[in-house]
């Protein structure tokens, strides 16, 4: 017999051999039903991996990030299984599970079209109904190599190739006919995948290189059940309405043109949204003890080198020569911030030094990889770098998130928080990681703070707190970022006077809220659907004349809007006022004032809320109080 220790932490006894799948059978139907993978010790496995010793085991379902990665892995094979099927000369090469669903990339003489892709669900179908058994074999090197030369897959043997290692045996999965080359974990069988959708089909490179041939990438997501299918297509179209380029384009907030790819144009409504976000940064930032710099966008090379960035980040930068010199292009504002600080002495009673920067920042993205204003090659980072002594260590970090907690609930988004560690190519000594560690797990733990740890995702020069963010329809973004660094402080050679007059070396934070000024308009413009808050919409509120004999009336309200400093507009064109009413709709503008016989009387306006409709009629001026009560709290 040996002991299962579960997760709730009850250790129960099984025959030796047992597998975590009969396991979640004991435990209860429905358990054995949603099971998708497990980890024994820590380690993911497959269901059907006997278990011989004395372990801990989790039971993954599909509502576990690593339970859903089975699934959709699964899902991406049955898709290889229906190719192959359909079209025999197909190649396969690779079908990982991603962040949202899977894809399988194809060796295909045509490209897959919209009827290639309903024919292979169609195919996908019907494997579905088979209920397949996902087994599990090895093989050593030599038989697994004259295995897919008998099914004639080039790239799979190109991968036997480079991941053999002498005496290891490799994973295979066997699902009917088809057999691939995997590590798994899978499901136990196909009819698990009960509701399944190919969304698209694009090109893409083996290997992403563009050296080599062109594959085609077919795109899918899977679910257990088909009412959380027709939930996420529902929510993928509501996406599509809230797409922050096409409203960006109708709502004259930015574009990108062929001439600058990734290098975004902002319009004049966007630099009032821009605009009043850096005000409130700004605002914000002066309030909580922060100095506002500026540092340079070209800096000599040999700064990059000093800083570190050179050899983790160069070939994201871009790079110019300027007097027979080598300059780069910042892709980060942090070398400016270290020449800022040690430009004077700096005693411990200065400590902490708060400097805050609206930095400008160029990095080479591969053009498949932009994005709107989500991914491009130059943004604003609402930068800053704390210098402070080791013991105002905490108090900073937790300074930094309860300014962060401020600013996302200004915009009502929750979030949840990671701690990433120490990753493979990092800079500095174990003593220092650690204490970099516990510095940021203790401001977490001081807050009561839940969070997840992200072991080896820090940055190269120290650990890091994120903040994903999740908008009004379930989405989540990275966007804040906390990152304690004792690495560039010394490489900087940068220093304070301690209390018994010796020099010290300071720690430093570096810090953002939005992120990118860029990245955050997208965000907040599919977060609202374009449909901004006051104290944030380009217009806030448009007078409307019902006809010609109210337009002196109309501009006389329009004046006392704009006297008391609101963003308003008139509208005053012989159309018919439902046509000028639902064009200011279209505009999301958040009020509209109408104005005919009965307020030039009474010395009124007819208000309209974009949210609420006819709201009735108020004195002009009484308006105008109540709309700048809603800009001056950020009324959401």
């Amino acid at each position: 017999m040996i002991g299962i220790t579960l997760k709730c932490g009850v250790v129960k006894e099984y025959e030796a051999g047992v597998t975590p799948l009969e396991i979640a059978a004991s435990l209860g139907a429905g358990l054995r039903k949603a099971a998708c993978a497990a980890k024994v010790d820590g380690a993911l496995c497959d269901l059907r991996e006997p278990l011989e010793r004395d372990c801990s085991l989790e039971i993954m379902t599909f509502d576990d990030p690593e339970g859903k990665k089975a699934f959709w892995h699964t899902a991406s094979h049955i898709l290889a299984q229906a190719v192959k099927r359909l079209y025999p000369q197909v190649k396969l090469t690779i079908g990982p599970a991603i962040d949202n669903g899977f894809y399988y990339d194809f060796d295909t003489p045509e490209p897959f079209g919209p009827q290639e892709l309903e024919a292979l669900e169609k195919e996908m179908a019907k494997i579905v109904g088979e209920k397949l058994e996902l087994t599990r074999f090895t093989l050593p090197e030599a038989e697994a190599l004259k295995l897919m030369e008998e099914r004639q897959e080039p790239y799979k043997l190109e991968l036997i190739h480079e991941h053999a290692s002498k005496g290891q045996l490799l994973s295979f999965y066997r699902q009917g006919e088809f057999v691939e080359l995997c590590a798994g974990p899978h499901v136990p069988d196909t009819g698990c995948v009960k509701a399944f959708k190919l969304t698209q089909c694009t090109g893409a490179y083996w290997r992403a290189d563009a050296r080599n041939k062109m594959l085609q990438r077919v795109y899918g997501i899977a679910f257990p059940k088909a009412s959380q299918l027709t939930e996420y297509l529902a929510a993928v179209e509501e996406a599509k309405k809230r797409d922050h380029r096409r409203l960006g384009r109708e709502l004259d907030l930015f574009d990108i043109y062929p001439e600058g790819p990734g290098f975004p144009f902002f319009l004049p409504n966007g630099m009032i949204v821009r605009n009043a976000l850096e005000d409130f940064w700004r605002e914000e930032h002066r309030r909580r003890g922060y100095l506002e710099i500026r540092t340079p966008m070209i800096l000599n090379e040999e700064l990059w080198h000093r800083s570190g960035h050179w050899d983790h980040y160069k070939d994201n930068m871009y790079f110019t020569k300027i007097d027979e010199a080598d300059y780069a292009i910042k892709p980060m504002n942090c070398p400016g911030g270290m020449l800022v600080y040690k430009r004077k002495p700096h005693s411990y009673k200065d400590l902490p030094v708060r400097m805050a920067e609206l930095g400008l920042v160029h990095r080479h993205e591969l053009s498949g990889t932009l994005h709107g204003l989500m991914r491009v090659r130059c943004f604003t980072q609402d930068d800053a770098h704390i210098f402070m002594t080791p013991e105002q260590i905490e108090s900073e970090i937790v300074g930094v998130i309860d300014m962060i907690d401020y600013f996302y609930g200004v915009f009502g988004f929750k979030y949840h928080v990671e701690l990433s560690t120490r990753p493979e190519n990092s800079m500095g000594t174990d003593e220092q990681w650690k204490i970099a560690i516990d510095a940021l797990r203790s401001a977490l733990e001081h807050k009561g703070m839940d969070f997840k740890i992200n072991e080896g995702d820090g940055a190269f020069y120290g650990p890091k707190i994120d903040f994903h963010l999740e908008d009004c329809i379930g989405r989540t973004w990275q966007c804040g970022t906390i990152q304690l660094d004792f690495q560039m402080p010394e490489r900087f050679d940068l220093s304070y006077v301690a209390a018994d007059g010796e020099k010290r070396r300071p720690v430093m934070i570096h810090r953002v809220v939005f992120g990118s000024i860029e990245r955050f308009i997208a965000i907040l413009t599919e977060h609202y659907a374009g449909a901004f808050p006051a104290w944030l919409a380009p217009e806030q509120v448009r007078v409307i004349p019902i006809s010609e004999r109210h337009g002196d009336y109309a501009r006389s309200v329009l004046a006392i809007l704009l006297e008391k400093g609101m963003r308003a507009g008139l509208d005053d064109r012989n159309e018919k006022i439902g046509y000028r009413i639902r064009e200011a709709q279209v505009q999301k503008i958040p009020y509209m004032l109408v104005v005919g016989d009965k307020e030039v009387e009474a010395k009124s306006v007819s208000v309209r809320s974009r949210s609420e409709g006819d709201t009735g009629a108020m004195e002009a001026d009484a308006f105008a109080e109540k709309l700048l009560g809603e800009i001056r709290s950020k009324a959401k």
